[in-house]
């Protein structure tokens, strides 16, 4: 039965700064990990065991879809049991594509195993634009007929036959959803121009592990070779390095001396560059980072690109980071349009913060004040949360069930290591 996270969408986050950070975080399982790896499982009528699969609300919201498909989902300790053997509707309502973008990566599965699908289009984003052309396109160039009606993605095909795709840009769910398609295609296919992010990697890792036969994930040529079927398997889902950046982030900001337990430090180069930049101590080991941070940090420049660049999921939490550092930063981000709308908010807290098409140029103050403030994004919410931690006073953060989507139990674990974070209805 797919659990239901309830009760949050008026709650706030309560923050008193001031309180440095010392101690054990434990990071949970990769949100954009989990979710494609959640639709593998309709690839095969076998059971789907997936492990370390986080408490958030896009899971819980994807565990409804697959639920209303007819597949049983069952929460197992810290992960999910998948059984997508008697699935008998293979649709994606607008009612739940709507609150998750992440219900397109449903398309491919559902094409490639029972030849066709039906998929709402996502809505708006508040971040920009996410086309899904990418999507539609590759699978086309694999032998779907598909067209748009009512707003839905309409989707067949008898068998989908292998082919060379090149995407016209880098796209993550593009990437996870034509590699799961091919993986049941007739013969060979070649993604070019492929997103190279460690989720994609641990959705490869998942997919062989089910039996299909994948080459090349993690670089920009994935080569995937159909069978006939794949059957069940068990996966541990990668570290969230989105989580850890962001704790990282928060250390930084606030002062302290944090060990944050199983964590992928490889998959965090850019990251761990500019935390070492902004002035703190950090120590790695092969599932575990070390940040100690004494001092005021250090105003940082950075530019968001695909991996292994900066990612633009951490560019809000170092906007915050910079508002409080010692200089002025730059911050340039080519990925989406729109994503600057924590600016404002941080600016309540007195951040000074100009901003320039796609450039935000933050000049360091030596505090932030508490004050009323507004969630509008995911990692806008984490950025507000960084900011209230270093901020005098108390800080109010509305609207967090954006911060919900993404981050596990996070006022408990900040809490934990000395914060003085309540959850507010």
């Amino acid at each position: 039965m797919a659990e239901r996270l309830t009760g949050r969408a008026m709650d706030k986050l309560v923050l008193q700064g001031g309180q440095r950070l010392n101690g054990e975080i434990a990071v949970s399982g990769a949100k954009n990990a989990a979710l494609p790896i959640i639709c593998a499982s309709l690839l095969t009528a076998d059971t789907l065991a997936v492990d370390n699969v986080p408490r958030l609300q896009d899971v819980a919201t994807m565990q409804r879809l697959l639920a209303q498909m007819g597949a049983g989902v069952e929460r197992v300790d810290g992960g999910l049991v998948l059984d997508a053997g008697r699935v008998d509707r293979p649709e994606a309502p607008y009612d739940l594509v709507k609150t998750m973008r992440a219900s397109v990566l449903v398309l491919g599965p559902l094409l490639a195993r029972f030849g066709n699908a039906r998929v709402s289009l996502p809505g708006g984003c508040a971040i920009g634009a996410r086309p899904v052309d990418q999507h539609i396109k590759g699978l086309q160039a694999l032998g779907a007929e598909i067209r748009i009606d009512h707003g839905y993605i309409v989707a067949k095909a008898r068998r989908l036959k292998g082919a060379r795709i090149v995407t016209d840009l880098v796209t993550v769910t593009g990437t996870e959803n034509l590699m799961m398609a091919a993986a049941l295609a007739d013969g060979e296919t070649v993604i070019e121009n492929a997103a190279r992010e460690p989720e994609v990697v641990d959705l490869a890792n998942c997919l062989n592990a089910m039996g299909a036969r994948i080459a090349g994930a993690g670089s920009d040529r994935i080569v995937v070779r159909g069978v006939e079927r794949l059957h069940g398997a068990r996966h541990r889902v990668m570290a969230d390095r989105i989580e850890t950046g962001t704790f990282l982030t928060a250390v930084a900001a606030a002062g302290g001396d944090v060990v944050l337990a199983g964590a992928r430090p490889d998959t965090l180069d850019a990251v761990i560059d500019k935390i070492t930049e902004a002035g703190a101590r950090i120590e790695v080991g092969p599932d575990r980072i070390r940040i100690v941070a004494r001092r005021r940090p250090r105003a940082v420049n950075l530019r968001t690109a695909p991996y292994p660049a900066f990612p633009t999921d951490m560019q809000a939490q170092f906007m915050a980071l910079n508002a409080v550092a010692d200089g002025t930063g730059v911050v340039t981000e080519t990925i989406f349009e729109n994503r600057f709308m924590h600016a404002q908010e941080l600016m309540r807290l007195g951040a000074q913060i100009e901003i320039e098409g796609n450039t935000a140029v933050v000049k360091g103050v030596r505090s932030l004040t508490g004050a009323n403030v507004m969630a509008t994004d995911l990692r806008a919410s984490a950025s507000l949360v960084v900011a209230g931690l270093v901020a005098d006073g108390e800080t109010v953060i509305d609207r967090i069930y954006h911060l919900d989507r993404g981050y596990e139990s996070l006022e408990t674990k900040l809490s934990a290591v000395g914060a003085r974070v309540t959850r507010r209805r």
